[in-house]
């Protein structure tokens, strides 16, 4: 079964260029991985400092593959300071029909 979610944060005030860089490099990555179906980054039309991000993966497995990648550390040790919350907020969704 599909894993899909979404990840939400909210850049600090003036973080929103240095985020949005780092999440640029982090998508590259993230949708290179095998099991990586879906990840799209957004941002709020009328918030530039929120940012959105659509996830899906094969399965479960891909997930937890997602979550070990090498590069998923240094991305969320260089958010960490850029963002109002501890860390991403995460909505785990399951599509109708």
């Amino acid at each position: 079964m599909k894993k899909t979610l979404f990840a939400e944060f909210t850049a600090r005030e003036g973080a929103e260029d240095e985020v949005a860089r780092l999440l640029l490099d982090y998508t590259r990555k993230v949708r290179e991985e095998d099991g990586n179906l879906a990840f799209e980054a957004y941002t709020k039309a009328a918030d530039p400092r929120a940012f959105w991000i659509f996830e899906e993966y094969r399965d479960a497995d891909a997930f937890q593959a997602h979550l070990k990648a090498p590069y998923g550390a240094p991305f969320n040790a260089a958010l960490a300071p850029l963002i109002e919350e501890d860390m991403s907020v995460l909505t785990f969704i399951d599509r109708l029909g």
